[in-house]
């Protein structure tokens, strides 16, 4: 008898844990870096699209000064992205300073979040400042996960499904909105 009520008393909790979850994602930041080397602290390029009420109520975008400040090709090639049009671009804290101002206490999501908090992890790293441990979701954990009959679980995929028709692919705000619309639908 005891179980059995524990076990109700648990599923209930387990419920109102999920609903909760499902309530409070409506609410993120979707996240994109773009990176000018192999070094994660590379970052030239930020998009953020912050959602409230599974609806986008805002944009930012940024150039950055990258930290190494150097590119190589094959970055470069994916997202366009030169030595040039970041040389007098802000450094990355002055751009996230205005970013925490506006996500508050968010969580990020980001398509490949790995990467992502990689990428704010180094930067946080280089500059010896400890990192404050954010909240992230993944759309391509989601989406692997709840659309297992997709060829593949690549950004323009994903957003494709859901009738996103990821035209610029690399560009910081592109992505971080494509990212958006699948965490409405997955997350």
């Amino acid at each position: 008898m005891k179980f059995n009520l524990l076990k109700e008393s648990y599923s209930s909790i387990v419920a109102l844990v999920e609903a909760n979850r499902i309530l409070y994602m409506n609410n993120f930041a979707a996240i994109d870096f773009e990176t000018a080397n192999a070094k994660r602290s590379s970052i030239c390029s930020l998009g953020l699209v912050i959602v409230e009420n599974n609806m986008i109520v805002d944009r930012i975008y940024s150039l950055i000064k990258p930290t190494p400040n150097y590119y190589n090709y094959w970055t470069t090639n994916i997202h366009g992205i030169t030595y040039y049009d970041t040389i007098k671009a802000p450094m990355f804290f002055d751009v996230w300073h205005d970013v925490l101002a506006k996500t508050k206490d968010l969580p990020f999501v980001a398509h490949n979040s790995p990467f992502d908090s990689g990428c704010l992890k180094a930067i946080y790293e280089s500059f010896n400042i400890d990192y404050p441990n954010f909240e992230f979701y993944c759309t391509l954990r989601a989406s692997r996960q709840k659309l297992p009959n997709l060829e593949n679980h690549q950004l323009h995929t994903v957003a494709e499904y859901f009738g996103y028709n990821l035209d610029n692919h690399h560009h910081a705000l592109a992505d971080a909105e494509a990212c958006a619309v699948i965490a409405t639908h997955l997350l």
